[in-house]
């Protein structure tokens, strides 16, 4: 069996050379990887690691958002060119972990090939914001919140599950990786014992550095129309506002948070990262940690508040459409019942005036025709 891992990044050197590690230690044969346009050392990091290990680099600088294409053609060549029999679409702060005792590759080689594709969950880890660091040591926090406490953070859900599939030519992968083409099969009762630890947003720096690239590509092609409230443009809209360094730190639980969310199973302890020995950039902490936290809670409130009130006036406009719709239906049946009553009667006046012009035609005297007199009478 022959493992691939497709990547496509940009100036993640904070944590791309631990990803790297971490997933060849757990059997990955070979690295498809797509730099697009890094400034920041991750191409050197990846240079440096494809000195040990079976690594396909290629580089692709066009900021315009088209990761499903470029995923997809690594996703086909991993299999047309690298042999792989299956197919992980990964992005640089994830981690893909067995949920049960085995490297992922012996995972792999218990799910049946015949599956084609199935989806893996993933797991967001949080912990304290800091400004630089890959955060192996703070971010030990399996996020577990419901979905009410996540919104009152300023996030909309949790993260979405990936797709990984078997090497197919044809594989398209959609934005995200979230999906691909093949249909998904039915897995065992027990599940494939995957999972993925997400770091979603390791420090100030490059979570600002992340959003503000993400903003600036999907702006740059127009074929690309995400929701206002994807997280990417919601985070964009914040950091064009000035105030996504507040959002950010209010996203991490606070110390009183955290202490109740463990004791109601919203946070659980996952130090598998923080202990694995994997390179990784010292944290650095934030300052004002306290102050930005309140000033992120309430510029999330007006955002929530704003929200509400939109939903409301889209509330009153849809029922507005809605009358306005039925008046214009009886306006409509009105207008087509007095089109009716007036051709009724035109044809009574016609049928009148006929009725009328055949009476005078009937009583009206008849012209005598005279005979013509013979000249000899």
């Amino acid at each position: 069996m022959r493992l691939a891992m497709t990547l496509m990044v940009r100036d993640e050197v904070d944590v791309v050379a631990a990803m790297l590690e971490h997933h060849r230690a757990q059997g990955i044969d070979v690295f498809i990887v797509t730099d697009n346009g890094s400034v920041d050392g991750t191409v050197e990091a990846i240079e440096r690691f494809a000195q040990t290990a079976e690594v396909d680099l290629r580089h692709d600088p066009v900021h315009r958002k088209q990761q499903s294409a470029t995923v997809t053609r690594m996703a086909r060549d991993a299999h047309s060119q690298h042999g792989a029999d299956w197919v992980i679409n990964a992005d640089a702060d994830e981690f893909w972990v067995p949920t049960r005792e085995a490297k992922l590759r012996e995972r792999f080689a218990t799910v049946p090939r015949e599956i084609g594709t199935f989806q893996v969950p993933v797991v967001d880890l949080t912990g304290t914001p800091a400004l630089n660091g890959t955060g192996f040591d703070r971010l030990i926090w399996r996020d577990l919140r419901p979905l009410e406490q996540l919104q009152l953070a300023g996030l909309h859900a949790h993260s979405t599950p990936n797709a990984v599939h078997i090497g197919d030519p044809e594989i398209v992968v959609s934005q995200g990786n979230h999906e691909v083409s093949r249909p998904a099969g039915k897995l065992p009762p027990e599940g494939p014992g995957i999972e993925v630890l997400h770091l979603p947003w390791r420090s100030w720096n490059q979570f600002a550095k992340k959003v503000e690239n993400s903003g600036k590509a999907y702006e740059a092609n127009p074929e690309m129309t995400p929701s206002p409230n994807h997280h990417g443009m919601r985070d964009y809209r914040r950091w064009s506002e000035g105030t996504l360094l507040s959002t950010y730190v209010a996203r991490h639980p606070s110390a009183a948070e955290l202490a109740a969310g463990r004791e109601l199973g919203w946070f659980t302890e996952e130090t598998r990262l923080s202990t694995s020995g994997l390179p990784a950039v010292p944290d650095q902490p934030l300052e004002d940690h306290e102050n930005l936290l309140r000033q992120g809670r309430a510029v999330i409130a007006r955002e929530w508040e704003n929200t509400r009130q939109l939903e409301a006036l889209n509330a009153e406009l849809r029922e507005f459409h809605r009358k306005l719709s039925e008046v214009e239906k009886a306006l409509d049946s009105s207008e087509a019942e007095v089109a009716s009553l007036r051709a009724r009667r035109l044809v009574r006046i016609v049928d009148h005036l006929r009725h009328r012009s055949s009476r005078v035609f009937a009583s009206s005297p008849r012209p005598v025709k005279h005979r013509p007199q013979d000249p000899g009478e």
